[in-house]
């Protein structure tokens, strides 16, 4: 049975009402381990449906559910199902801390699968860390950052940029202009990039941050004109992403001369924002909706057929919907008694599966996921054509701008 957005919400509710009342779930009495009950293992979805960054965020939550729809329709995990508690935290860090805190202390879900922004993520972690629990975090992000109550599932900058930035430069030149949104994924990849174009013998002409939601890029533009970059490096994200396209076509702007390089801009802002504002640009991600392999079609597929034929699929809506089967796999090795958060990220280390990108893997050492780095150039008809894979996958290293410092199972060391 498909299960409407609606329905989730308000069963969501009701299970928090029963669950006062002694319904029965994962969590023990002194909540320090957790056991499936009843044949059913409640986990948390905490991405935004309404702000700035729903524009995304939504269609995370469509993946991770329809990941769990899949699952549960063919069994389940050795027979038991898994409940998802819906929340919505509005795109807000503050509002992302209070429902985690709701979804491990209030609802004992074993595991949360949630958060676009590296803010929100931050938000998070200290109840994640504090109460032990686990949090799948299917972004691209900034690296940095070395938890034990973390799976992250999406890009570090070292898989995105290794091979993006020296074929930029090599395609169109070495004067960049660097612009994201103000916030630590946008600085933290930014600094990465000039670490590489200084490498390269590339200058930086000029690196600024806007707000959030920020919407009015005429300045932007005027600079954008003035300085002529060729490559304008972009790390804004959700609805600035619609708003800066738009302005830089308005401005008559030329990507096949000033393109703009995205780690963020996906198929899902491009729907947004029309094809014609995106076509010419240009995208690094694992992950395209146009990749043609049986485990693609598949999800692509499913994906239109349960949420409409006009939705899109993307490079962070993939390992939404791939780190729930990873979170099948480990836990499916676990008695119903040991699935506690601990051990369900010990049994996550080192699983891999065939993703629609290809084979995925965890590493052991951080929890990262091994990916595969590809170049897309957007067209008029809001998809990507894939200009370039990498030969093999590439290792996740998140501290790679930090050299002397390492992620591993052991935590952060520093030589």
């Amino acid at each position: 049975m498909k299960i409407t957005r609606r329905g989730f919400i308000r069963g969501a509710a009701a299970a928090g009402a029963i669950g006062a009342t002694g319904f029965p779930h994962i969590w023990n009495k002194n909540l320090s381990l957790a056991r499936a009950a009843d044949g059913e293992i409640k986990v948390g979805v905490l991405f935004s449906l309404t702000g700035t960054t729903a524009i995304i965020e939504e269609s995370l939550n469509k993946a991770t559910i329809l990941a769990i729809e899949e699952i549960n329709a063919a069994g389940g995990i050795n027979g038991m199902k898994i409940v998802p508690v819906i929340e919505d935290p509005a795109s807000d860090p503050a509002t992302f801390a209070e429902k985690a805190r709701k979804l491990v202390l209030s609802d004992r879900c074993v595991s949360v699968f949630g958060s676009y922004t590296s803010a929100s993520r931050k938000a998070v972690l200290p109840v994640f860390e504090k109460r032990e629990n686990l949090y799948f975090y299917p972004t691209l992000y900034e690296g940095r950052e070395c938890s034990k109550n973390v799976v992250y599932t999406g890009a570090v900058p070292n898989q995105q940029q290794d091979e993006f930035v020296p074929w930029l430069v090599e395609k169109f030149g070495k004067k960049w202009y660097l612009i994201g949104s103000n916030y630590i994924y946008p600085k933290e990849e930014n600094n990465y990039c000039k670490k590489l174009l200084e490498g390269l013998g590339a200058e930086v002409v000029a690196e600024e941050y806007v707000p959030l939601g920020h919407s009015e890029f005429s300045s932007v533009v005027n600079k954008f004109q003035s300085l002529q970059p060729n490559v304008i490096f972009s790390t804004v994200v959700g609805d600035s992403v619609v708003a800066l396209h738009r302005q830089y076509r308005a401005a008559g702007l030329d990507p096949a001369k000033m393109p703009m390089a995205s780690l963020t801009t996906s198929e899902n802002e491009v729907a947004a924002m029309g094809g014609e504002a995106a076509a010419g640009h240009f995208t690094s991600a694992p992950y395209f909706m146009v990749w043609d392999s049986p485990e693609n079609r598949k999800f692509v597929d499913a994906y239109k057929a349960r949420w409409g034929q006009d939705k899109v699929t993307h490079f962070v809506s993939e390992p939404s919907y791939f780190q729930v089967y990873l979170f099948k796999q480990a836990v499916a090795k676990l008695a119903p008694s040991d699935i506690t958060p601990p051990n369900i990220r010990e049994a996550i280390k080192g699983e891999s599966m065939i993703a629609p990108q290809g084979k995925v893997q965890i590493e052991r050492e951080n929890l990262h996921t091994w990916l595969w780095p590809k170049i897309g150039q957007c067209k008029s008809d809001g998809q990507f054509e894939i200009l370039k894979q990498s030969a093999t996958w590439l290792k996740p290293e998140p501290y790679k701008a930090y050299p002397n410092m390492h992620c591993t199972e052991a935590g952060l060391t520093e030589s």
